[in-house]
C-alpha cells in the first residue's frame, strides 16, 4: 500500500506524517541557531522558536535545547516548551475522545 492510499483510507496520518516534520524542522532549527550563536552571526527570532512549538514541534524544541544545550537557561524555553508539549498532549487526549 502506498503512502497515498494509507492517507486517504486514515487521514490521521496526515497529522503524523506533520508532526515528524515539525519536530524534525524544529530541532534542526535549534541546532543552526546554536551554530549562529557562536559565530555571533544574526539569530532565529524566539517568536519563530516558539511558533514552531506551538504548530506541533514542542518535542523537537525540547530534543534540540537538550542535545545541542541551547536555550537551557533561558526559563522561558526550560517551561514553555514543556508546557506547550503537556498540553498539545492534553488536547490530543481531549480530541480523541470526542471523536
Amino acid at each position: 500500500m502506498s503512502l497515498w492510499e494509507m492517507v486517504r483510507e486514515h487521514p490521521i496520518y496526515i497529522l503524523w506524517i506533520w508532526l515528524l516534520i515539525i519536530n524534525l524542522v524544529e530541532l534542526a532549527v535549534m541546532g543552526i541557531d546554536k551554530l549562529l550563536s557562536k559565530r555571533g552571526s544574526r539569530r532565529v527570532p524566539e517568536a519563530t522558536l516558539f511558533l514552531m512549538a506551538l504548530i506541533g514541534g514542542s518535542l523537537g524544541g525540547i530534543l534540540g535545547m537538550y542535545t545541542f544545550r541551547h536555550k537551557t537557561k533561558h526559563k522561558t524555553f526550560v517551561i514553555g516548551f514543556p508546557m506547550i508539549l503537556v498540553l498539545q498532549i492534553a488536547l490530543a487526549i481531549l480530541l480523541v475522545r470526542v471523536l
